[in-house]
């Protein structure tokens, strides 16, 4: 166990705008929410899957929306609305949290919400990265229930999904009522059992991106390579190195689409990169040639300091590097590439695993 305080959340919000590749809403605007929770009602256990009680029922809470509209329309405690909306409707109170990815202010959403319900958290979540719709979380691949949910918004709505027929028609609900909440809302999903969460989470996240966070501020504390500290605390590599050149952007059906094309640098001189995102980074190429994909990990961050750049504050100008890493092991089999491969996004190409 260890205790999220308001000195580590920094630390997170970096490691989670990382992880994020490029989605789960803005990383500050998560931080700064989630500093006021814990300066008000006091800081949050955070407990590994192996610690939590044999009756714990861990229900998990996240952030739904455009990530374009949350940068503006910033959320308030929806989660923990959400949270109290489902507890009230399946009739049991939770005993722990858990988010429901670690990318962006999504990796500290559960923080906000357990720091007014007084609960711990689970050091792990349901993606390992961050992924545009409901439905793509290692919890519904591996069996655990979709439903019921509840959705919340800023202004006192909350609604129940009592049941669907799959959890594809669990987003497409959830969508339709986000984009009617003004396209951020927040929700929670009945509880999950200890022994769901150790089979079907990814183990060990929030710890994660709270050292990637640590080892990037160290490094450009010390005059050192961002760059090489992220990739020395989490394996991965630099796809490609640029100048961000052109950047389509749009909101549209609740979510963040585009592109963005990066004329490189250095060792990528006279080629380019183009990446399509849908709230996340999806699909990069180089010089029109695949070279990383869902559900491997495409993460932009800035040359110079290793910041992180989420796709809603991506813009021309911007000098970038564009760092791959390998999806964690749940989402590399059939099931998880059914529902988080390159197929399962649209594209008509086979999912070939990033080699570091």
């Amino acid at each position: 166990m260890w205790t999220a305080t308001e000195d580590v959340l920094p630390y997170i919000a970096i490691g989670a705008g990382i992880l994020g590749t490029g989605g789960g809403g803005n990383p500050y605007v998560g931080q700064l929410r989630a500093r006021e929770a814990i300066r008000k009602w006091g800081p949050v256990n955070v407990l590994s899957p192996d610690e939590l009680p044999e009756d714990a029922r861990v229900i998990c809470v996240g952030g739904i929306g455009a990530p374009t509209v949350g940068v503006e329309k910033v959320r308030d405690l929806q989660s923990y609305h959400a949270l109290r909306a489902i507890e009230d409707f399946v009739g049991e109170p939770a005993t722990v949290l858990i988010s429901n990815e670690i990318g962006g202010s999504n990796s500290v959403e559960p923080l906000i919400a357990a720091a007014k319900a007084g609960l711990p958290v689970v050091d792990a979540d349901g993606m390992g990265r961050a992924f545009p719709e409901f439905q793509m979380k290692t919890f519904f691949v591996y069996g655990v229930p979709c439903c019921p949910m509840a959705v919340a918004d800023e202004k006192g709505n909350s609604i129940i999904v009592r049941d669907t027929i799959s959890p594809v028609w669990a987003e497409r609900l959830a969508r339709a009522a986000t984009i009617q909440m003004g396209c951020v809302a927040c929700y929670a999903v009945a509880p999950m059992t200890p022994e769901q969460v150790k089979r079907t989470a990814v183990p060990n996240t929030l710890s994660l991106a709270r050292d990637l966070g640590l080892a990037v501020q160290t490094a450009r504390d010390s005059g050192g390579d961002p760059l090489q500290a992220i990739l020395e605390t989490c394996p991965g590599r630099i796809l490609f190195t640029g100048k961000v050149v052109d950047v389509d952007r749009r909101t549209t059906s609740g979510f963040a689409r585009g592109s963005l094309t990066i004329d490189g640098i250095d060792s990528w001189q006279d080629s380019a990169m183009t990446i399509d995102f849908q709230n996340e980074n999806l699909v990069a190429r180089v010089d029109g040639e695949i070279v990383c994909t869902v559900p491997d990990l495409i993460c932009a961050v800035t040359t110079d300091t290793g910041e992180p750049v989420t796709t809603e504050l991506m813009r021309y100008g911007l000098r970038v590097a564009i760092l791959g890493f390998p999806a964690p092991a749940l989402w590399s089999t059939p099931e998880g590439l059914d529902v988080a491969g390159p197929r399962g996004f649209g594209y008509d190409t086979e999912y070939i695993p990033l080699e570091v």
